[in-house]
């Protein structure tokens, strides 16, 4: 699997200086999707939107009780996209 790219030029939508967020990452592995959370792997999804549907809802719960959470996708690069962001992105999401 390809390493996250780490060096991001500029402030990725959703980025809040100083808050550290509880994240949720969509990753493809082989034809599966999968979420990584707390050092696990959920799933398999069969595609990417049902994936970032089930992350963004126990992101969501887990911000509801007062912890900043985002939803980032790997993509097969390895380069991280901040998906969706509590607080600040709609909910429920329109994928």
């Amino acid at each position: 699997m390809p390493r996250a790219n780490i060096h991001v030029r500029k402030q990725p939508q959703g980025f809040v200086p100083g808050v550290l967020r509880v994240r949720y990452i969509v990753v493809r592995q082989d034809n599966l999707w999968l979420i990584k959370f707390d050092g696990e792997e959920y799933g398999p999804y069969n595609s990417e939107r049902e994936a970032m549907l089930f992350a963004v809802e126990a992101a969501h719960a887990l911000g509801r009780q007062g912890e900043p959470t985002q939803v980032l996708l790997l993509d097969e690069s390895g380069a991280v996209h901040p998906e969706w962001t509590y607080g600040i992105d709609s909910y429920p999401p329109r994928y």
